[in-house]
């Protein structure tokens, strides 16, 4: 085998060998391995190179926060990914990874140069480097950064793997599969509650993967483990999820999950999907992340060989590796000497225990000693000595007044540090949850949620194995009886764990001058100590522009190794307490999350999906012509024999007028509003009044940005005091939805209000015409139809060729028209029903264009195409459309400006060509006067311009200067056969009495 993997030791020793390169040299491990783990049994710790001093770096942890080892991996026909974290890559037969950020090798990098040259590369050396001269940027300095930025190179080639997305619920989700999370997942699932349980690791177990002393309920840690994940596997209510990340903790328990499927298997079965991005709503969450142990700063603390004294018990324990041969710890923490005394029994030389602090419990020096271990207790680490791996460590005395003793030479192959824990609040941090500053510990722990999450055992800062399943199976049975499940309370109880204590320092004590050494917070972007204290000096004193000024925390593992260090030594440079300094923000996603993952399905010629109606087919089989409007195909018109377009929509139109008309208005937008403060919801969002609207009746809404221009409208009917069904346009139906959750989430929080998409829920079928209530009535069923009864801009549910329906009974065209939602899947049925009954009315299905032409001769505005995000309700007519005794709405301040009351201001209004038969271009500049030398004033544009059947002539709307106030002059407007004279007019050109509407 390899020459430090140790016998019997781990969970890995039956397994089958595993071969694979690095840098193209091969190496063997065993399956199970982490590229890490494998590296490290071959004796390997050299791993990569920092980002800006290009220094030697090693292996550090064995998790996910691990900043240094980050490699490429190619696994042929365009499968490159950079930046793969060796501590979390499986080893698998034929893997080739190599270094990365190095030319021409890893062991001889040219650009570590820079380390040489370190003093030119201080804090914040690109703001002052890359000012002047001012010329240089386009061609020097912006080149140079382009090519220096990153670590590994980006794909080329198109990623040929398949990504997968999901969505579930259950009743909990666990965070953690670690001793917290399975005695939650545990105490829930027995309930019978669903209950889902994720971790990023292949292997649940967390923390009990590297325990080999401690018992649980008479049994060892690793029988209780294997019990527990088959009493788990065994429940079917229960959903395990290993290699699986919560990457995301959003608003009302809305979890993302990132799930890695084949990037530990040699052969990648075809269509197999790489990723599979979990989007799971959870009544309540358990985190259990478990901590994140704190490295030590000090000289040379990043030296190939310096490594995290948990992550070297977890290579021992779990993968049966030794990190070295003669290693030394250095510690201000207990947990480092349960490493060493590992290490010891394993049969590895441990050099000494340097142990900063001034007492050490006695019965750890005791198992020291009968271990024959070296201690030095109230000893510090100066340096470290090694080219391209550590070789010797410098160790001090520390007096009690502080000073530091003569340093003495310690010889090792391995140093491991330990700060202490700090809890993992990065999921809690998401939901805005407040974090506790414990000075006495100096670290932050889970304050108040806003969310139904409940943080357990290392993750709330409760450490220790007893206290990690008491709080899991605690919350746990909580969770679920909260939800109506009945729980028994269960007790673990744990024998032989160790208590453990420490204490929390920012730098160790040093016989050098602190400015000059190289002591590394930061292990990626290579930001030191003195960084910092330069960055207070230059006037930074939010831990936020600390952390830009230095880049420190801005590395791929979000600070996770290097903030609590961070942030203590700037707030000693600032003699102020850490919460007064700061915390900065953690961002999803938890770790890097390949872009495949988010994108899913949504690729290639899923990328921009062509979104089809349930009517859609029907009309492929009548022959019609169809456009795309936003992300769907439209019905554009219906041509017969012989037919163009013009001759179609003359044809469309004229039927509609005089018979009837059916069109496909499936796209509208549809959300569903529903709580007890839906009027008052609406009232805020829309211009006009709600509050007293009846149920049954429906009305125009019109809803405007902060700064007062019109968004979106649609027409909203009431169903009953607590429900709105409400109508956008085709293309804004996503953004209104997203603008009505951004201020129901951020400004009126307090609303009891539910938004639901149900544009894809209802197929909508519009009648319009003389004709068309006599054709609905013998259909319909619950409704009265009659017009006392059943008035225009009325509502109704009942149902329509024995289908449910929603009845709105409005009008885009101007004739007596109705819109009947039916749901979607019985969308075409009906509508061939519709038109079967309809042929002796001549009935005639119409798309698009006719829609438009006919809203036109109304009058009737489109969001987007007669409006161009600078009008207001008044400049398009819609004055009416605002509540004026309305004490708030969105953009009801704005419409007060002065420059939006200007009489100037561009207005909607009519154009009549002189010439009847010409159609003005859509978008045509207007001008006042023709003659004017060039450049010309423009006065406004033409929006919407069409030949009316009806009118026998050519109508447009268009935006003018001060419009309404030129009704009846001529403007002219410039086409590219020549300029054509036009009469202002107003908006309605058909039926401007509306006598139509109740035909």
């Amino acid at each position: 085998m390899t020459s430090f993997r140790i016998p019997g030791k781990g969970r890995l020793t039956a397994a089958a060998p595993v071969h694979f390169t690095f840098d193209g040299q091969p190496f063997q491990g065993v399956a199970g391995d982490s590229l890490a783990s494998a590296l490290l049994a071959n004796g390997v710790h050299l791993v990569g190179r920092s980002f800006k001093y290009h220094r030697p770096r090693g292996i550090l942890s064995a998790g996910s926060e691990e900043p240094n080892a980050l490699v490429s991996t190619d696994r042929g026909q365009g499968r490159f990914e950079p930046n793969t974290r060796a501590t979390m890559l499986e080893l698998y037969d034929g893997l080739a990874a190599t270094s990365q950020n190095r030319w021409p090798s890893l062991r001889r990098d040219v650009g570590a140069v820079n380390d040489a040259l370190y003093m030119l590369f201080s804090a914040g050396f690109y703001y002052k480097t890359f000012m002047w001269p001012k010329s240089f940027w386009t061609k020097v300095y912006e080149p140079f950064i382009r090519n220096a930025a990153g670590l590994g190179p980006a794909p080329v080639a198109v990623d040929p793997d398949v990504y997968a997305s999901r969505f579930a619920h259950c009743d909990l989700l666990v965070v953690g599969g670690g001793p917290a999370g399975l005695a939650a997942a545990l105490a829930a699932g027995r309930s019978g509650a669903s209950v889902i349980l994720c971790d990023e690791q292949a292997e649940l177990g967390g923390s009990l993967l590297s325990e080999t002393d401690a018992g649980i309920d008479g049994r060892s840690g690793w029988g209780w483990l294997d019990e527990t994940r088959a009493a788990l596997a065994a429940l079917p209510n229960v959903t395990l999820l290993p290699r699986t990340t919560a990457i995301g903790y959003y608003h009302q328990n809305f979890l993302g999950l990132c799930q890695r499927l084949t990037d530990h298997l040699t052969v990648v079965p075809d269509g197999a999907p790489r990723e599979r991005l979990w989007k799971v709503r959870a009544k309540r969450v358990v985190l259990a992340q478990g901590s994140i142990e704190k490295p030590l700063v000090f000289a040379g603390n990043d030296r190939p060989g310096v490594m995290l004294a948990g992550a070297a018990r977890a290579y021992l324990n779990r993968y049966g590796v030794a990190v070295g041969r003669r290693v030394a710890i250095v510690t201000t923490h207990d947990s480092a000497w349960l490493a060493a005394f590992d290490l010891a029994r394993a049969g590895v030389a441990v050099a000494a225990i340097v142990d900063a602090r001034g007492t050490v419990p006695a019965g750890l020096v005791a198992r020291a000693e009968a271990l024959r271990i070296p201690t030095r207790i109230g000893w510090t680490v100066t340096d470290t000595a090694g080219r391209l791996r550590v070789e010797s460590v410098r160790i001090n005395p520390v007096a009690a007044d502080g000073t530091v003793g003569a340093g003495q030479t310690l010889a090792c192959d391995a140093l491991l540090m330990s700060g202490g824990w700090t809890p993992s609040v990065h999921l809690f941090s998401h939901t805005k949850g407040s974090l506790r500053w414990q000075e006495d510990r100096q670290m932050f722990t889970p304050g108040e949620t806003v969310e139904d999450g409940c943080p357990v055992g290392a993750c709330a800062g409760r450490f220790g194995l007893a206290a990690a399943l008491e709080d899991g199976a605690e919350a746990g049975r909580a969770a679920v009886a909260a939800l109506g499940f009945t729980a028994e309370a269960t007790a673990h109880r744990v024998t032989d764990e160790t208590p453990l204590t420490g204490t929390s320092l920012r730098e160790l004590p040093t016989d050098r001058d602190p400015s000059r050494i190289k002591a590394f917070v930061d292990f990626q972007n290579d930001v030191m100590a003195k960084d910092i204290r330069l960055a207070v000096r230059e006037g930074f004193q939010s831990i936020e522009h600390i952390k830009r000024y230095t880049t420190t925390g801005m590395a791929t593992d979000q600070g996770k190794i290097s903030n609590i260090n961070g942030l203590a030594i700037a707030a000693d440079a600032l003699k102020r307490p850490a919460p007064a300094v700061g915390l900065t923000t953690f961002r999803p996603p938890y770790t890097p999350t390949t872009f495949g993952a988010f994108a899913g399905y949504n690729r290639g010629d899923l990328f921009e999906v062509t979104r089809k109606t349930p009517i859609d087919g029907w009309a492929e089989a009548q022959g019609a012509v169809f456009e795309p409007v936003s992300l769907w195909r439209r019905a554009w018109y219906f041509p017969q024999a012989g037919e163009d377009m013009h001759a179609a929509v003359a044809r469309e139109c004229a039927a509609v007028r005089s018979s009837l008309g059916m069109f496909d208005a499936s796209t509208l937008g549809k959300i569903e509003i529903v709580g007890p403060d839906a009027a008052e919801f609406m009232n805020r969002m829309y211009t006009n009044a709600w509050t007293k609207l009846a149920p049954g009746r429906c009305r125009y809404g019109l809803m405007l940005g902060e700064d007062g221009f019109i968004r979106d409208d649609g027409v909203i009917g009431r169903l009953a005091h607590d429900r709105f069904h409400v109508t956008t346009t085709t293309g804004g139906a996503a953004r209104v939805l997203a603008m009505m959750e951004d201020y129901l989430q951020t400004e009126w929080p307090d609303l009891k209000v539910w938004l639901t998409s149900t544009t894809e829920q209802w197929a909508v079928i519009a009648l319009q015409g003389p004709n068309a209530r006599k054709l609905i009535e013998p259909l319909v069923e619950g409704i009265d139809l009659a017009d006392s009864a059943f008035p225009h801009m009325a509502v109704a549910e009942g149902r329509i060729c024995g289908v449910p329906t929603r009845l709105f009974r409005v009008s885009f065209t101007g004739e007596l028209g109705f819109e009947i939602n039916v749901p979607a899947r019985h969308g075409r049925a009906v509508w061939e029903a519709l038109h079967e009954a309809g042929q002796r009315f001549g009935i005639t299905p119409y798309g698009t264009e006719t829609m438009h032409v006919l809203r036109a001769e109304k009058g009737y505005i489109i969001v987007g195409q007669d409006t161009d995000g600078t009008l207001t309700p008044d400049d398009s007519g819609l004055g009416w459309a605002v509540g004026k005794t309305k004490p708030d709405f969105v953009g009801k301040r704005s419409l007060t400006r002065p420059d939006m009351l200007v009489p100037h201001r561009k207005q909607l209004v009519g154009l009549l060509t002189e010439d009847p038969q010409t159609v003005l271009e859509e978008g045509a500049q207007i001008v006042l006067d023709p003659n004017q030398p060039l450049p010309m004033k423009m006065v406004g544009h033409v929006t919407s311009s069409y030949w009316s059947a009806a009118l026998g002539r050519s109508i447009a709307l268009a935006v003018v200067e001060g419009g309404r106030a030129r009704q009846g002059e001529t403007v002219h407007v410039p086409m590219p056969d020549r300029v054509h004279r036009a009469t202002v007019t107003g908006t309605v050109f058909f039926d401007p009495d509306n006598t139509r509407l109740s035909a």
